[in-house]
């Protein structure tokens, strides 16, 4: 007897995922194990496992992944004040290398060659998963439902067809019609209504955060501390990276900090709107820059900052797991080696404003910089670093200029 195909699919218990399982039963006879990473959907998990089982899956992996998910990727990339053209700080971008890491590897002790997924053929998803797992196992088979020739489904009403042709459990929620990706960092949504870029969003395109009219009167100062450009702690209080994440969501949430509304490129080219609602991700993002202004030499600084938007490519597009990444990464990481200490922040009506930050590494020293009688900077020197930056200036000034 032939041996049956085994494909593990990244499962989110979804309309698409959920089809796709049966499908992939129905079109290869194929054994089924889902997967599905915990990286901070909080209630979207409920039910998974007996879901995936009831649909026919052979075996189901629901797997809280939310403290790597923190440590070793929003971490890592917010030391280099990564941000996607100039608005987006790339919380769905950095969940995927995570999930297609575990993917491979469940395939691998599963004994599947084959690993599945749900993204279309018009998103970023499905660059980034499957660029993942080539690089991490390159001879994995991947199966592309919505690229492939036998998946003959054309829109969101076929899918529900089929699924209750099926008797497929299913939730449709018609309020909230949007796609929609929620993680520790993030909650994004795409289609539907935001499909009009002159439209303003729908309240219901918010769940992490209140609206800014709704925001407390009162200002809430706290204190983030950091240790070599990772956060550690909240009010002198340590948490572990993904509690410190929900404690700063919490916060931001609170203050209606972190709601953007932007068009943005995608990297098969086209233009796409999303609302997304980062408020711990925004937190982080002001502090951390507050803490590196004190901490940073001015030409280390200038040079990370110059290498970010490549950083920032590479993890939209999904080359987490490149060599490019990683050897930008190392000069990242070396970049923090002094930026430890605290910043003071005052949140209010979505703002973040820095009101404080101190370091035992602090490059600020007052005796030179002040304004008052100091014996330690001698005011006359500058005439002569004046002098030798504007030689150049004088010259070109002083030469014959070419008639018009």
């Amino acid at each position: 007897m032939k041996k049956k195909m085994r494909v593990v699919l990244a499962y989110s218990g979804g309309l698409d995922t959920s089809c796709i399982l049966k499908w992939l039963q129905e079109q290869y006879n194929a054994e089924v194990i889902t997967y599905c990473a915990n990286v901070g959907q909080e209630e979207e998990l409920d039910g998974l496992d007996e879901k995936a089982k009831g649909t026919g899956a052979i075996k189901s992996y629901v797997e809280d992944l939310t403290e790597d998910f923190a440590r070793d990727y929003i971490f890592p990339m917010f030391q280099a004040n990564a941000i996607y053209e100039n608005m987006y700080l790339l919380g769905t971008s950095i969940a995927r290398p995570l999930i297609a890491k575990r993917l491979v590897e469940v395939a691998k002790a599963e004994k599947a060659e084959y690993i599945c997924h749900g993204a279309t053929g018009k998103g970023n998803d499905q660059v980034r998963f499957e660029l993942s797992a080539y690089a991490l196992n390159p001879s994995i088979k991947i199966i592309a439902p919505w690229r492939s020739a036998d998946w003959t489904f054309k829109s969101r009403t076929d899918l529900v067809n089929y699924a209750k042709s099926r008797k497929i459990p299913i939730t449709i929620h018609a309020s909230k019609p949007y796609s929609m990706d929620r993680n520790l960092l993030h909650i994004s949504f795409e289609g539907y209504a935001l499909e009009d870029p002159w439209q303003e969003a729908p309240e219901e395109c918010h769940v992490l955060t209140v609206p800014v009219e709704k925001a407390p009167d009162q200002a809430e100062y706290i204190v983030l501390g950091f240790k070599k450009g990772i956060p550690v702690s909240i009010n002198g209080k340590k948490l572990s990276p993904a509690n410190l994440m929900r404690e700063l969501n919490r916060l931001g949430g609170k203050h209606a900090i972190g709601r953007i509304d932007i068009v943005e490129t995608r990297y098969t080219g086209m233009k796409d709107r999303g609302v997304y609602e980062t408020p711990g991700g925004t937190i982080l993002f002001h502090a951390h820059r507050a803490l590196e202004s004190i901490c940073m030499d001015r030409e280390v600084m200038s040079i990370r900052d110059q290498i970010m938007p490549k950083y920032a490519d590479l993890v939209y597009n999904g080359y987490w797991f490149s060599p490019e990444r990683e050897f930008l990464q190392a000069a990242i990481t070396k970049s923090q080696e002094n930026v430890t200490g605290e910043v003071r922040l005052k949140l209010y009506k979505g703002n973040c404003f820095i009101s404080g930050r101190r370091s035992p590494y602090t490059l600020y020293d007052p005796e030179i910089v002040t304004f008052e009688k100091d014996s330690v900077y001698n005011q006359a020197d500058a005439t002569g670093f004046i002098k030798l930056n504007a030689l150049r200036l004088r010259i070109g000034a002083s030469a014959e200029k070419p008639k018009k």
